[in-house]
């Protein structure tokens, strides 16, 4: 008798549905994975669920295990934590975090798990995609020693960003959000915290998260000369409007790109997508990152949280899909 396992599926924009699926068997050099828990990125993934992804960017946006293509129907997720069940024996048993999207068991290549360090419990391991795109962010800026940096959008990537920025020494590190009940979530994370309209200007470093074009206008604005805006948003099919007048080239602002994607040039010689990825849940043996886990929901209710989720009645930083065991 075939195997199955229930998998979440967008139907049609702002339409998710549970489905039940066939499992293959495991062949060699793959696992099957038991899922514990699977987190929710609230940007890309609400967008995908809204149908937002534009026309030209369904190839740049595939996720790697993505079934189905946009805007619908199709599987989409990738932060997932579960346990092997069957593959090689080294493996079996270990907690592992994969770039899989929510469903209650699935097959995969052994090369596309990662071990979760014993360090790091399987709840907190769901945030390892996030923390790998803050790695990649501060590659390409460089932050040093003694910097003014500000994250604009204290998000699930703006509270990552900004963890690892207080790790600089000497840096003074602000979170601006237009919600003041991020400010708890600032202190946790050893950062100061600000609303818009009370952000200190004259930073070295500015990095937005926030997929605002007031987000991105503001950053510009706190700049010191020759300061960096390190943009992170993905706008989806939303134009934004950009002033480069004033201050912009008198005092050689610059706005650069950084998206997880592709390793960054900095470090592209050293790491590879797997050493990144490894680097990331070291990382997250900090407790501190507990901070962004603030809201749970049992997988079978996902095709009610993500339409919440989308439109802003739940304001989870990470929401995350639990699995029964």
């Amino acid at each position: 008798m075939a195997r199955t396992a229930r998998a979440f599926w967008v139907r049609s924009p702002g339409v998710g549905e549970i489905r039940e699926v066939e499992l293959p068997e495991p062949g060699p050099g793959e696992v099957l994975v038991r899922a514990l828990g699977s987190g929710i990125s609230r940007g890309t993934e609400t967008l995908v669920f809204g149908g937002g992804v534009p026309p030209n960017q369904y190839g740049v946006m595939r996720a790697p295990f993505q079934e189905g293509d946009f805007p619908g129907p199709l599987k989409y997720g990738y932060l997932n934590v579960g346990v092997v069940e069957e593959g090689p024996g080294e493996l079996v048993g270990r907690t592992v975090f994969s770039l899989f999207p929510h469903q209650t068991r699935f097959v995969v290549p052994a090369s596309a798990v990662s071990v979760v360090p014993e360090g790091v419990p399987a709840a907190r391991a769901v945030l390892a995609g996030t923390v790998e795109t803050a790695i990649n962010a501060l590659w390409d800026a460089a932050p040093m020693v003694g910097d003014r940096v500000t994250v604009v959008g204290a998000g699930m990537v703006g509270c990552c960003v900004a963890r690892l920025l207080s790790q600089v020494p000497g840096a003074r590190v602000q979170l601006v959000d237009v919600d003041p009940g991020r400010a708890a979530i600032a202190d946790r994370l050893g950062v100061d915290f600000a609303p818009p309209e009370r952000a200190e200007d004259d930073r070295d470093l500015v990095f937005h998260t926030s997929a605002t074009e007031a987000g991105l206008v503001s950053s510009l604005r706190l700049l010191h000369v020759e300061g960096e805006v390190v943009e992170l948003s993905w706008y989806g099919d939303r134009r934004v409007i950009l002033p480069l007048g004033e201050d912009f080239h008198s005092h050689r602002l610059t706005v650069r790109a950084s998206q997880v994607g592709m390793i960054s040039p900095a470090r592209r010689s050293r790491y590879d997508h797997a050493e990144r990825l490894g680097l990331a849940l070291r990382l997250l043996e900090d407790p501190a990152f507990d901070a962004l886990l603030t809201g749970e929901s049992p997988f079978e209710e996902l095709p009610s949280v993500l339409p919440r989720l989308a439109s802003g009645e739940l304001s989870a930083l990470c929401h995350r899909v639990v699995y029964e065991t």
